[in-house]
Parts: structure tokens; sequence; C-alpha cells
């Protein structure tokens, strides 16, 4: 337990993440058991005590003291919260009336000026209603009602004309959608991503520091909606391999490099977006490996880097464990643990040529059987260059056309026949390699 602890993210990522997307995370730390029941229930509670969610904070209250009521100053928080609700609810009403209304939305055009002067000579909506639609889309998202509160900033951003404060609603809009966990909503949201990555981006003028933090918290927030969509692995290989967010990646958050290994592992099959991603990926791997580093990261510096195949196969055992902790990742611990053996595969029959179906099995951490099977299966689906020798028990690769990680292969071609040299010249000579 003590080991799976030591590669759980939640306390890393948690640093750039809204609170409300933090329950999540804790929801589902709270089901795998990985921490003490009440130690989970004690930080929910902390954290619900920064939001609008009295009632949810309330049974959490219940169901940690073993008791039937709660403290007075939760109740009194509560009657604070629904006073406040109301108030919010008198200033809005007259802007929600006329967004409710589709003749009146139907006039709008793109010109948010144009918009809000409409509003105000029909109908005396000022910015003071606006500010009020943007403080009450805010206090709904606070106590938990993310749908009503995506639609209210949608709202808000149609008529906002300050750029900051559009940017900020888009974030709370994004935020909601991903707690909505409905695929139409990942879909908005995934645009959402892109419609910020735009913007900051585009921010002329902005201190670099605060465009290497927003990036950061993008990369962070992009993690819930890629991981869920369709095309979500292509999406998190375009973004964190673009250069300014793979910088910061390396400059923040380098423990981002398991969701960007993993992405690439599971993604093996598929065409990649630009270039040699796998090489990147190694490059920024072994760069930051002084500073993070886990068994995802570290199977791929096994194979690629150190063409250590005992290490692989060790480190493959790992990632189970720390695949299955991981809130974002435990659906795909099946296809990367598949995909990961084929990179093993491929890098060790490439090196070796001919090798023995009884050591394969071994380095695939699979049966003689099941792994004959698997290598079969492989050689028929991937149309591989490559043949089983029943008699002898080996596999035997042909000549391969380029692969993504070709350039690797050659350099571990290398570093093997450099070896075999050294090796003999020690035996012989008694000359160390």
């Amino acid at each position: 337990m003590a080991a799976a602890q030591n590669y759980e993210l939640s306390s890393r990522l948690v640093q750039y993440l809204d609170l409300h997307l933090t329950l999540p995370i804790m929801e589902y730390l709270q089901e795998r058991g990985l921490y003490n029941e009440d130690d989970i229930l004690r930080a929910k509670l902390a954290l619900l005590d920064k939001t609008n969610m009295v009632d949810f904070a309330m049974d959490i209250y219940k169901g940690l003291n073993g008791v039937d009521d709660v403290p007075q100053e939760m109740k009194e928080r509560r009657t604070q919260v629904v006073a406040r609700l109301r108030q919010l609810q008198a200033d809005v009403d007259p802007i929600i009336k006329c967004l409710q209304n589709r003749h009146v939305v139907e006039k709008f055009r793109q010109d948010k000026s144009f918009n809000m002067q409409f509003l105000q000579e029909e109908f005396q909506i000022g910015a003071e209603h606006v500010e009020a639609l943007y403080q009450y889309a805010r206090f709904q998202f606070n106590c938990g009602n993310y749908s009503l509160a995506a639609e209210l900033l949608q709202s808000y951003r149609t008529l906002c004309t300050n750029s900051e404060r559009n940017m900020s609603a888009l974030w709370g809009k994004l935020a909601a959608e991903i707690l909505m966990h409905e695929a139409v909503n990942i879909q908005e949201a995934r645009e959402d991503v892109f419609k910020l990555k735009e913007a900051i981006d585009n921010q002329t003028f902005a201190p670099p520091l605060v465009q290497l933090q927003q990036r950061t918290w993008l990369l962070h927030w992009s993690l819930y909606v890629f991981w869920n969509h369709e095309n979500g692995r292509n999406d998190i290989i375009e973004l964190f391999q673009s250069p300014a967010y793979l910088s910061a990646i390396q400059i923040n958050a380098p423990h981002l490099l398991r969701y960007f290994a993993v992405a690439v592992v599971i993604n093996k099959k598929k065409p990649q977006p630009r270039g040699n991603v796998l090489k990147e990926l190694i490059r920024a791997i072994q760069q930051e490996s002084y500073e993070y580093s886990d068994p995802v990261t570290q199977f791929l510096e096994c194979v690629f880097v150190h063409y250590d195949f005992d290490g692989a196969q060790q480190k493959l055992k790992e990632c189970e464990a720390v695949l299955d902790n991981d809130f974002f990742l435990a659906a795909y611990k099946d296809e990367f643990i598949e995909n990961a053996r084929l990179y093993i595969f491929e890098t060790y029959c490439m090196i070796h040529q001919s090798i023995s179906i009884a050591l394969l099995a071994e380095r695939l951490c699979m049966d003689q059987q099941a792994a004959e099977k698997w290598i079969a299966n492989l050689i028929l689906n991937a149309k591989l260059n490559a043949k089983i020798d029943s008699k002898s028990g080996t596999v035997v690769m042909g000549t391969q056309s380029k692969s993504v990680h070709e350039q690797l292969i050659e350099k571990a071609k290398a570093l093997a026949v450099k070896n075999t040299y050294g090796l003999a010249n020690t035996i012989v000579g008694g000359v160390k390699p």
C-alpha cells in the first residue's frame, strides 16, 4: 500500500485544479481504499467548507462523526447561503427573463457592444445586471449546480466585453461541463479546452509567467476531458507535445509526463499527429528523471534508453498498480499493458532477430502458451514481417519497414554489438569493455 501511495499523484494534481474538480479524485481514492477512510472524509469536509455545498458537507460530517445532527455554525452557514442565493436571484431576474425570451436572443449579434446597447434601450438592462449574472453563475457553481452554472456563464460570455472576465467565465464553463459527467458536455468541454488554449497563446501582452501558469492549469484540466473523449489520446499527444506546453510540463509539472507517456503507448497502432512523438517523449523523460519518475516513465527508459528488458519486465508489473490507482488512467490499464508488451516484443526481436519464445514469454510477463498465441495474433493482425519456428520454439524477425522508434532501435542494436565486442575482449584478453 505504501509503495502505491508513493506514485499516487493527487497531491501534485490538486495544486492546479479548481476545488470542485478535486472532489471526483477524492471519491475515487476513497473507493480504492488507498488512504484511511476517515482521513479522506476529513479532507473532503475541509474542501467543502470552502464551497456553498453545505448540505453535502453536513452529510459527510454526520457520517464521519456518527451523529444525526451538525454544529450550529454549519446550520448558520446554510442559512447564509440560502439568503445570498435569494438575493442574487432577485438581482438577476430582469436579465434572466430577457435571456429566456427566444425572440430577444434571436436579435443578438456577434457584436457584444450592440447586444448591450440593445438590452439597455429595450429592457433597461445595464452593466450591473451583467455583473450580477456573473456573480449568480459563480454562486450556482459553488453550490454544485453545474448545469445551470454552465448555461449562465455561456449567456454571460455573449454579453461580456471585458476579455479578462470573458476568459474567467470560460474557465468556469469548462469546469462545469467537466463536472456534469455527460458525453455531450465532454464534447463541449473539448471545444472549450482549445478555445482556452487559443486565448492563452494569443495574449500578446500577458507576462510570460502568467502564460506559463495558465498553460499548466489547462494541461491539468484537459485530463478530465481528453481521457473521457473518443479522440482524447490524440488530443493529449497534440497538446502535450507542442513546444510551449511541453515546456510548461518540464518547468512546472513533470508528473504530467505519465499521462503523455500512457497516451503515446496506447496510441501506438495509430498514426501520430506529427513528428517523432516517442522520441520527444523519451527526451523529456530523460531530462526530467531527476525531478520526477514513476514505473510508467521508467518502463520507457528501460526499453528505449537502457535496453534493460529485465528492468522493463519489472516496471511493467509495477505499472499495473500505478494505473489502477490513477483516477484518469485506471480504465486504460489493460490497453497500456497490451501495447507496452508490443513495444518490448518489437524492440527485443529487432535487436536479437531470433529469440526463444520461452524467454520472450518471461519478458512479457506471460506463460509460454499464452505468449505464443499472443505473438501469432500479433504477427497476423499487425502484419509484422516475422514467423514462429515451432520446432526450435523461436520467433524469427524479417526485415522491418521503418517504424516510429526506428532510430531508438538502431541505437539499441549498436549498443548490443558494442557490448558483445566488449565481452569478447574481456574473455580473450582481459580488457575491460
